[in-house]
């Protein structure tokens, strides 16, 4: 796919504009020229672990929305994927590192995530049954889903101090899991080591020397348990925010070839309790300053990892489960289809929305699963339109 003439989406930034000041102005649009090439798979959405009773700023609009208990057979909700040629899906998220896959030699309790004081995030461990696993490989068949999964990488570290991680990971539990997945022939387009470990992380951070060498061992476990197969499973890390010099180190501890994509988290318009919400998104001069996190990524991957390639793995605008009455609304689209064309410019590959449902920027509202205006402006990237589009700057 092209960013070219053949649709044009002009969104231009609005001025108080005084009367005797007003100028007559001409855009011209150079069509011959694509910024930028994307495919049918740059579309993505996730799917996260977050149970009902996740709230932020005294609203939980979570519901039934997690991995382990969203409706799989609703029509709806397969309509929606299947709409799209080859929609990626992506599940995981903050509770990632705290799943255990119940499979192999795990044999301890096997319970959803409940609140609990000074769990990560505020709740425990939780865990995926193989029976669970299995619905949602049948509706990622049935919808013809690209399936990205995030494997929980704190799995046999220990807190060595507040945030921060040490120790390797113990692979054993990943390794029963992904061993299952093959034996059942379940097609897994990319396997995520981590969710927000990179840098002074989220919750939790581990060291990127540390991530270099655990990252080199997931890499032996694909090429391992997918030795009969071709193409194999990318391996995709750290799915965590921007920092330079963590993300350069753990391309350079791991080696060439190991990590096959880079993947960034942005939520560029602040929490979602943020009052200036819809002023940040009708702001381009505000919406642009995303393009030094892009830029600073690609300029990581020229010098220490040419081998890789970028996608965004989680954007929802607004953290903290979006905004109320803003992430789920017209207004938002501004936000995203910016974000969709700036990524695309600084050659992602990849753009995963977050959320397919879940919070409050849900591409599909979470009660009746009818969709959100985002879900109708992510469609134009996926269609066989060529098209580019501008906003003033």
């Amino acid at each position: 796919m092209e960013f070219c003439t053949s649709l044009v989406v002009i969104l231009a930034s609005v001025s108080v504009i005084v009367a005797q000041d007003v100028e007559e102005s001409y855009l011209v649009i150079n069509g011959s020229l694509p910024m930028a090439h994307t495919d049918a798979s740059y579309i993505c959405a996730t799917i996260d672990w977050w149970p009902d009773n996740k709230c932020d700023y005294h609203q939980c609009p979570w519901g039934s929305s997690s991995a382990l208990n969203l409706d799989l057979s609703h029509p709806f909700l397969a309509k929606a994927v299947q709409a799209f040629k080859r929609m990626r899906i992506r599940v995981g998220g903050s509770l990632q590192d705290q799943v255990l896959y119940k499979v192999g030699n795990y044999s301890g309790p096997c319970h959803p995530f409940t609140k609990t004081k000074g769990g990560l995030f505020g709740f425990s461990k939780g865990c995926l049954p193989m029976s669970r696993w299995d619905e949602l490989n049948q509706f990622f068949n049935q919808t013809r889903a690209l399936v990205t999964f995030g494997l929980n990488a704190l799995y046999g570290r220990q807190q060595v101090k507040k945030g921060a991680w040490g120790g390797d990971w113990n692979s054993s539990n990943a390794r029963d899991f992904i061993k299952y997945t093959v034996s059942k022939g379940y097609k897994i387009d990319s396997w995520e080591f981590g969710n927000e470990l990179s840098g002074k992380g989220i919750g939790a951070m581990v060291d990127a020397d540390q991530y270099g060498s655990d990252v080199i061992e997931l890499r032996g476990i694909i090429d391992d348990l997918y030795r009969r197969f071709r193409p194999k499973p990318l391996l995709v890390a750290p799915g965590g925010f921007f920092d330079k010099q963590w993300f350069a180190t753990l391309l350079q501890s791991s080696g060439s070839e190991i990590v096959n994509v880079l993947t960034l988290h942005l939520y560029n318009l602040g929490p979602g309790v943020d009052r200036n919400l819809v002023k940040k998104i009708l702001d381009p001069h505000f919406l642009s300053r995303a393009s030094v996190t892009f830029a600073g990524l690609q300029q990581t991957i020229d010098m220490d990892g040419p081998w890789t390639s970028a996608w965004i793995g989680e954007s929802g605008g607004a953290y903290n489960s979006g905004g109320l009455h803003v992430s789920d609304t017209f207004v938002n689209s501004f936000w995203y289809l910016d974000q969709l064309g700036m990524a695309a410019k600084y050659h992602t590959k990849v753009y995963c929305r977050q959320t397919l449902i879940g919070g409050n920027y849900g591409l599909l509202n979470q009660t009746t699963f009818m969709p959100n205006p985002d879900y109708y402006r992510q469609g134009s990237f996926n269609r066989d339109y060529i098209f580019y589009f501008f906003i003033s700057r």
